[in-house]
């Protein structure tokens, strides 16, 4: 019978193995070091040398980028007339209008034909002579006036139809009249069923204090609001911007009463 002796392991078996099992040598991975070295030297090159190129611009934001931003072309190419405007409109509304002691309020009214609160207002400018105007469009008939402010008061008018362009035309021949005046500092047009809700002296302070006009105007949901919008419109007026507002009662400042007129 064949008999086994049993191994045991010993120091020198130990260094046998450990020399078996030693790890091989890993490799660095050499190309990603260069990459990310090149990488580094690139963008601290670009960020401290002078901005010199619209590349460097694109990576980096600089004052000197100002030089290398594409210029804006316009959708078409303008006419003399266009561009002579553009010029004349930037004129007008950086032109600070002067406010002096005789600066006056200029009231416009759009009427068919006689107005049924004269009296009315006849009452609200009394006793504030020379800080008021007053103008009348009367496009279907003379009107008859009894109030003194009245008298004298009407321009040359045309027939005017509802929500027509006669009507655009009424109030740019109403403020014509107006700017004739240079002391007319703001424009406000009225319909012949508009009446004051403010005494005078409210009504003129609010409007000399502010340089800014005001528009009526509010979203309307119905077939006479939303409703009529047109895709025609786009893309100069988006529907969601589509707003419902009135012709007149619009106080108008110098500056935009002088572009109405010009456009």
């Amino acid at each position: 019978m064949k008999t086994t002796c049993p191994w045991q392991l010993n120091v020198k078996d130990f260094r046998i193995m450990s020399g078996l099992r030693k790890r091989p040598h890993l490799k660095r991975p050499l190309w990603i070091i260069i990459l990310v070295t090149f990488v580094i030297i690139v963008l601290i090159t670009a960020y401290v040398s002078p901005l010199s190129s619209s590349t460097a611009c694109y990576f980096f934001s600089s004052g000197d980028c100002t030089l290398y931003q594409s210029p804006s072309f316009p959708a078409r190419e303008l006419s003399d007339e266009e561009t002579i405007s553009q010029v004349v409109i930037k004129e007008i509304l950086n032109t600070p209008p002067i406010q002096s002691a005789d600066s006056k309020i200029a009231f416009l009214f759009l009427t068919p034909g006689t107005l049924p609160f004269e009296l009315l207002w006849d009452k609200f400018f009394r006793g504030h002579e020379g800080r008021f105007s007053v103008y009348v469009h009367a496009s279907r008939e003379k009107p008859g006036h009894t109030s003194q402010y009245f008298i004298g008061r009407d321009i040359h008018s045309e027939n005017v139809d509802w929500g027509k362009i006669s009507m655009v035309d009424a109030e740019r021949r109403l403020l014509a009249h107006a700017l004739l005046d240079p002391d007319n500092l703001q424009f406000v047009l009225l319909s012949d069923s508009c009446v004051p809700l403010h005494n005078f002296d409210y009504v003129y302070n609010y409007l000399m204090h502010t340089n800014v006009s005001f528009i009526d105007c509010f979203v309307d949901l119905g077939p006479h609001g939303t409703g009529r919008y047109s895709e025609r419109m786009m893309p100069e007026v988006e529907k969601a911007a589509f707003r419902k507002g009135s012709q007149e009662r619009l106080p108008l400042f110098l500056n935009q009463a002088s572009l109405k007129t010009e456009n």
